[in-house]
């Protein structure tokens, strides 16, 4: 059974369809890229599954124990979090939130499951460093670890590979991809095409009226793949 199930989405803002008849799922382990051109609608798809943004037309299904708010998500960075005054400690624990249930203070399992997702993410020994003051990889590691701790099951990452160097930026792939590997199902979306076609087991290319959905190697073969190279061919 799939963990999400969409059916002829139609996605949009204050009554405007950005993108409409997208049909999908998304199966335990997938590693599924979202790519399209700017303004084809992949961040409104993100916030729609995740409950941000609200949907249009079709329907969402959730199952095969996944709650919608059992979903992990690192988001763009704005210059506003970037420069977010808080300890590493903290944004990492604020993660666990959805797991104290009705208490409202942190217990010894969520401190115990921040620590183990800072380790993981390499980023234990600046628990006491300011947020602000550490490199864009160290905040997208962060932000990483943020989202394991409120979720074991599904990631979603949006373009978290922003204003990244290449050499961080291929260290997060890597990342992201080990996760997958571990058991962790994977949603991203990413303007990084041949990022995409290199690390996802599925893509989801988004158009207006039109979108693709399929393993990396029918993605490939499609004709959607085709008009890229022609388009990259004139550039």
């Amino acid at each position: 059974m799939s963990y999400i199930k969409c059916e002829e989405l139609v996605l949009g803002y204050e009554g405007t369809p950005v993108a409409e008849h997208i049909s999908f799922s998304v199966e335990k382990g997938d590693y599924l890229c979202i790519v399209g051109q700017n303004g084809a609608g992949k961040s409104t798809l993100m916030k729609t599954l995740l409950g941000l943004t609200p949907l249009m037309g079709g329907s969402i299904q959730y199952s095969d124990g996944l709650a919608a708010h059992e979903i992990g998500y690192l988001p763009q960075q704005t210059f506003v979090q970037k420069d977010f005054p808080a300890s590493v400690w903290e944004i990492v624990l604020s993660g666990a939130l959805p797991t104290c249930g009705w208490r409202p203070f942190f217990g010894r399992e969520q401190r115990r499951l921040a620590e183990e997702n800072m380790r993981r993410m390499d980023i234990w020994e600046l628990k006491k460093v300011c947020y602000r003051n550490l490199s864009g990889g160290q905040q997208q590691r962060v932000l990483l670890a943020r989202a394991l701790c409120a979720s074991s099951k599904l990631l979603v990452l949006d373009e978290p590979v922003t204003g990244l160097d290449p050499r961080v930026t291929a260290e997060f792939y890597q990342l992201i991809r080990d996760l997958n590997r571990e058991g962790l199902t994977i949603i991203m979306v990413s303007h990084d095409i041949h990022a995409a076609v290199r690390y996802a087991s599925h893509i989801l290319h988004v158009e207006k009226e039109k979108s693709f959905i399929g393993t990396t190697k029918e993605y490939i073969r499609s004709d959607f793949w085709k008009e890229l190279g022609a388009v990259e061919g004139q550039q």
